[in-house]
């Protein structure tokens, strides 16, 4: 089997588990493999999914020891943004708010897609308890979450930026709000289309925001602004919803790069993944 082959079956395979079963293994089922054969909760699930996916090459099996990771719901519980900024359910036209939740051991995407010597691995997650999370949806589909796959994206852009930030996406304000209470951070300006969204973050997050002054949101497509002669230290965009419709959006703003500033692009690694 050639790399170009083992992507397309791993890849394929996952993606219609994740996108139609993935909340099928049960505790019931994990604890039901442990008792027969003395695994850990970790090896049980990858023996379960791989049966579920039809996987029996010994050799892909082992790699799925790169792909599965039990994840620690206190790790992500203790981020600041989880802790300090509440919800309620709000609702709008087409926007609306709430907590959605992973069941445990529901299967989910946590971070970017790797390659190694030309082998993609995904990064899926579960957790053995039930995680709820902030989410906002745009028409009952779901744009923005702050779910571990948003926290360990974000790391890095987060860490990189300083002086006057520049974000592209407001979402639930999630990355301004993470990069705003940095010290090295002066001012963070969101560049949003959507009227109806921004006055809903006004209203019900912005309030809660420790820092809102270093706040500026400015309601414009994110071309338009992008092709102003404006300087920021560091530019953050994330105006897509997946490798799906982001990569002809990415390769776009990547053309239009002015010199002197850094730029950070959400899921980029993904993307490149799909690009390279």
């Amino acid at each position: 089997m050639t790399n170009e082959e083992r992507n397309n079956l791993i890849m394929s395979k996952l993606s219609i588990y994740l996108n139609n079963y993935s909340d099928y293994i049960t505790k019931e089922m994990i604890d039901n493999i442990k008792k027969e054969f003395g695994f850990n909760d970790l090896e049980s699930f990858k023996i379960i999914l791989t049966s579920l996916l039809e996987i029996t090459d010994k050799e892909l099996i082992h790699e799925f020891d790169k792909i599965v990771f039990e994840l620690d719901k206190n790790k992500y519980e203790d981020n600041l943004y989880y802790k300090n900024i509440s919800f309620k359910n709000i609702k709008s036209n087409k926007w609306s708010f709430r907590y959605e939740s992973y069941k445990p051991y529901e299967a989910f995407v946590f971070n970017d897609l790797r390659k190694i010597n030309d082998k993609l691995y995904p990064c899926i997650g579960y957790f053995k308890e039930e995680y709820k999370y902030p989410a906002v949806l745009e028409n009952n589909r779901e744009w923005m979450l702050i779910t571990p796959n948003e926290i360990e994206t974000m790391e890095k852009p987060i860490n990189e930026a300083t002086g006057n930030v520049l974000t592209y996406g407001l979402g639930l304000g999630y990355y301004a709000y993470m990069v705003s209470m940095k010290e090295d951070v002066k001012t963070v300006t969101i560049v949003e289309k959507d009227k109806e969204i921004i006055e809903l973050f006004n209203k019900y997050i912005l309030p809660q925001f420790r820092f809102k002054d270093k706040i500026r949101i400015i309601n414009m497509d994110a071309f338009e602004y992008f092709k102003k002669n404006i300087y920021y230290d560091f530019v953050f965009v994330d105006i897509w919803h997946d490798p799906s419709d982001g990569i002809d959006l990415y390769l776009k703003f990547k053309n239009l790069e002015k010199k002197n500033i850094k730029y950070s692009y959400w899921i980029e690694d993904t993307i490149k993944c799909y690009i390279e």
